[in-house]
Parts: C-alpha cells; structure tokens; sequence
C-alpha cells in the first residue's frame, strides 16, 4: 500500500491546552461572576472574591502569553539554525564549534549579513567582543528580515 501524505495535525501540549488553560478559565469567570453577586459591599467577601477572580484573570493572560514565549524561542532556534545553514554554504565549515563564543544576540544580528560578509563579521564578532548593534553597523550589505514574529 502506498504511503499516503500526512496532513497538518496541530500540535497540542495536553496540560496546556485541556487542564491548566480551562482551569483558569473556568476558575477566573466563577471569580468574576461570584465577586459581582457581592460587589459594591464592603466585606471580607467581596474582598476575597475579587481577590481571587483577579489572580485567575491574571493567571490566564500568563497562560496565554506562553504561547507567545514560545513561538519566540522555537523562532530562535530557527534563526539560529538558519545562520548556521548560511555560514555552512559559504564557507564549507560548521559555525557550531564558532557558536559557543558568540551570545545569541550576536547569531540573530549576523542573520543580517550578506553571504559575502558573514564569515569576516562572525571572526570580528568573536575575535572584538561586538554588541549587536555593532554587528549590524557593520554590514554593507544588510538583508532585513521581516518575517520575524
């Protein structure tokens, strides 16, 4: 039989998505609806209430600004595989034994360089310590990237 094509399927994280994301749903709109029956009184109740829907709500905008952490650092790991595949083509040789000298901030601005330029400014970015603002002052032939999240 032949191999059929697979299709996308989403990627789930089963505690993310189907316990802690509902829980603090679930908890932060029971918070919201106890703390209204006693809003406006001035009790340990209603305090508590508020208390305790404010800290779910907050909670679930932390769960979900997970998410964006980590569609960043996947990106990273990307980026950074990225300017590895690039050094590899133009210069025959890994950037790996390279990388443990340079800071991530260094590989992301490197990404900016020109085929022509990456090798001599990964040398320079190890060999004078540069920021990346420096790395990028120093590419004549800068290739923005806006694709990044």
């Amino acid at each position: 039989m032949a191999d059929q094509p697979t299709k996308n399927k989403p990627m789930y994280y089963p505690w993310h998505h189907f316990v802690l994301l509902p829980a603090a749903l679930i908890l932060a709109g029971y918070g919201i609806r106890r703390y209204l029956d006693v809003a406006g009184q001035d009790s340990e109740i209603s305090r508590l209430w508020f208390t305790v829907a404010a800290l779910a709500v907050v909670g679930f905008g932390v769960l979900l600004m997970l998410r964006q952490h980590y569609a960043l650092t996947l990106q990273d790991r990307l980026l950074r595989l990225e300017v590895r595949q690039r050094y590899f083509e133009v210069t025959g040789q890994s950037l790996r034994p390279l990388e443990s000298q340079l800071e991530l901030s260094q590989i992301l601005a490197l990404r900016f360089a020109g085929d022509a330029e990456l090798a001599d400014l990964t040398q320079a970015a190890i060999r004078e310590k540069l920021s990346s603002k420096d790395i990028q002052a120093r590419i004549r032939d800068f290739h923005f990237d806006d694709m990044r999240v």
